[in-house]
């Protein structure tokens, strides 16, 4: 009896807010995941539309989910978490339904840019509520527990995608199946709303305008080297879709493929020994160890061509991925101030210029030197990983000093307290 208990696997007792934002992020990431990524698919054989037009109407989205990923957490600072992720939910239920529907491409070009929008307004409002009703001590198990839920829903979505005939030319089911998921996920927000308070973390947010939350925000140096590593971090996982899907694919798309199931699997397998493992170290030391296998992982994939050494730098890649995506959730709930929180999620978004960015070096890289040159490429691009590591220890320097300050005033003023 004892041997099993011990055996048994304990779940973490999050308040119910927070097992709604997991439950629905697991939700919400299959729904994605079982459409959007067949939409290249589904616009260029079965709408026929042009693949340059396509690529355009893709890369739309990024591009507005990238610069609009400020106004979703800030508004959830000032009008509460609940409205904006119940609203964003459904209008992103239709955006869907409007795939389904839509014709013409301009038609495409908007809806795409929606997608780009009510993303960037949702996930940094789910996170910033998740890090509002979870005690700063289990803030990183329930971030871990999210990113698992992200994971199990990129693994079945597109299992799902395929199963319901996503991108072909006549299929719509995946569309309809995917908004229902969504509509769904906005329901049980509003049943959330009413069952369960907004956390009271929102007492001086109203006093502030967006344009002064942002120079908030970004004036705050601790953030700002967080932020500006994290756009080099950005650029070493875009690598994983674009360069390396470009190097390995274009003459050995099993084995590109073999890579990715294993990027799959090693999240599930190493993500919780990696967070037992750094609950030893702080979030700004975790972030410095990710990046660093970040680059040893990309320099892998150019130096090896056997496919068990090119298996072991994806596992190198991806601990390099749990470490800093997931640390990073957390380190942003312990710097933000809890009415600003909501912001400070979304400015976070402005680091995936980043993706953009070091998927456009990748290419010229490829197209300069050639698909020969793997060691200089990739040798190239784990140098602009480790560009992320002087950020992170400047910031984690000051973080520590920030820390050490307000110890200080602490116990100052416990001091004053007792004597009067």
């Amino acid at each position: 009896m004892n041997r099993l208990g011990k055996m048994a696997i304990t779940i973490p007792r999050f308040h119910p807010v927070a097992w709604g934002v997991i439950v629905g992020t697991f939700l919400s990431r299959t729904g994605f995941f079982m459409t959007l990524p067949f939409l290249g698919i589904y616009l260029g054989k079965g709408k026929g539309i042009d693949p340059a037009i396509v690529g355009a109407i893709l890369a739309v989205s990024l591009l507005v989910g990238t610069l609009s990923s400020f106004i979703g957490g800030a508004l959830s600072d000032r009008l509460g978490r609940y409205p904006v992720m119940v609203s964003s939910m459904a209008a992103w239920s239709l955006v869907l339904l409007g795939f389904a529907y839509a014709e013409e491409t301009w038609v495409f070009f908007l809806l795409s840019s929606l997608n780009g929008l009510f993303r960037s307004v949702f996930e940094p409002t789910a996170r910033a509520l998740l890090a509002d009703v979870t005690p700063q001590e289990q803030r990183a198990e329930a971030f871990h527990a999210r990113y698992f839920a992200i994971n199990i829903g990129g693994a079945i979505g597109p299992l799902l995608g395929v199963k319901l005939g996503a991108g072909e030319t006549a299929s719509l089911l995946p569309f309809f199946i995917s908004a229902g998921i969504f509509a769904v996920y906005a329901v049980i927000l509003v049943m959330f709303m009413v069952r369960f308070k907004q956390p009271q973390t929102m007492e001086s947010s109203d006093t502030n305008t967006m344009k002064q939350m942002l120079r908030i925000v970004l004036t705050d140096k601790v953030f700002l080297y967080f932020l500006v590593g994290n756009i080099f971090v950005a650029g070493a996982y875009s690598h994983l879709d674009t360069t390396l899907a470009q190097y390995i694919g274009h003459d050995r798309v099993e084995s590109y493929a073999f890579l990715f199931v294993i990027n799959t699997l090693s999240v599930l397998v190493l993500q919780y020994p990696l967070a037992k493992l750094m609950k030893r170290y702080s979030s700004l030391t975790a972030l410095k160890v990710g990046c660093l296998l970040f680059g040893l992982g990309l320099f892998g994939f150019g130096i090896f061509d056997n496919l068990p050494m090119l298996a072991l730098s994806m596992v190198v890649f991806t601990a390099g991925e749990i470490l800093c995506f997931v640390i990073g959730d957390v380190l942003i709930g312990e710097i933000a101030p809890e009415h600003m929180r909501g912001a400070y999620y979304g400015a976070s978004g402005f680091a995936f210029i980043g993706q953009s960015a070091c998927a456009w070096i990748g290419g010229i890289l490829l197209n300069v030197l050639g698909f020969g040159q793997g060691p200089v490429i990739f040798g190239i691009l784990m140098l602009l990983a480790f560009v992320a590591f002087p950020f992170f220890h400047r910031g984690q320097g000051l973080w520590e000093q920030r820390q050490g300050i307000d110890r200080t005033s602490h116990q100052m003023t416990g001091v004053a307290l007792e004597k009067s």
